[in-house]
C-alpha cells in the first residue's frame, strides 16, 4: 500500500470529537492565549500604573474560567472518550500523557493563582461581578507554594503548548493523516 493509500485509508478511519470537545479545546485555547498576554502586561506596569487593578482583575477572571472551561472538558471527556486514533503505539502513548499532563497544568495554573491572592488575603474579583471567596488562611507560606506552583507551571504549559502545536504541524504539514480535522468541524462540499 503506498503512503496516499495508507493516508486516505487513515483519515477514513479516524473519527472526530464532539462538536462540544471542539468549542471547549478552541475557547481554552483562545483563553489560554489572552491570558499569557494579560499575564505579559501585568508583569510590565509598574505597580502604581492606574491600570494595573484592571488587567490583574481580568487576568484572574480569565484563569478561573480556565479552571472551570478544564473541569468541564474532563467532565466531557469522561462521557465522551475521544475517538480513536489510527497512530504508532509510541504516538498513542505519547499524545496520551501529554494531553494528562496538559489538563494538569491547566488545573494546577488557575489554583496555584488563587493560592497566591488568598496567600496575601486579596479578594479575587471576577470579572467585577463578584469575589470569588478566599478559602484559605493568608499567609506566606500560602503564599509561596502557590507562586511556586505558578512559576514552574508557567514553563511547564509553555513547553506542552509548543509540544501540542508542534505535534499538530507534524500531522498536518509531515503525515497528512487528517489529524487536525479530529479537532475541527466537519466541512461539508460546496
Amino acid at each position: 500500500m503506498t503512503t496516499d493509500a495508507m493516508t486516505a485509508a487513515l483519515r477514513e478511519t479516524t473519527g472526530r470529537y464532539t462538536a462540544t470537545a471542539q468549542w471547549l479545546h478552541w475557547v481554552s485555547a483562545a483563553l489560554m492565549l489572552v491570558v499569557l498576554v494579560l499575564a505579559w502586561v501585568m508583569e510590565s506596569l509598574p505597580n502604581g500604573d492606574a491600570s494595573r487593578g484592571t488587567i490583574v482583575m481580568l487576568h484572574k477572571s480569565v484563569g478561573l474560567t480556565i479552571l472551570a472551561l478544564t473541569a468541564a472538558r474532563l467532565v466531557w471527556r469522561a462521557i465522551h472518550p475521544p475517538p480513536p486514533a489510527r497512530w504508532a503505539a509510541w504516538e498513542s502513548a505519547a499524545a496520551t500523557a501529554s494531553h494528562w499532563l496538559l489538563y494538569l497544568v491547566l488545573l494546577a495554573m488557575p489554583l496555584s493563582g488563587y493560592l497566591m491572592s488568598a496567600g496575601r488575603g486579596r479578594a479575587i474579583p471576577y470579572f467585577g461581578l463578584f469575589d470569588v471567596p478566599l478559602l484559605t488562611p493568608a499567609t506566606d507560606a500560602i503564599w509561596r507554594i502557590g507562586s511556586t506552583v505558578h512559576g514552574v507551571g508557567q514553563w511547564a504549559l509553555y513547553a506542552l503548548v509548543a509540544l501540542h502545536i508542534a505535534a499538530a504541524v507534524w500531522h498536518v504539514a509531515v503525515r497528512r493523516d487528517g489529524t487536525l480535522d479530529r479537532m475541527l468541524p466537519e466541512q461539508t462540499g460546496g
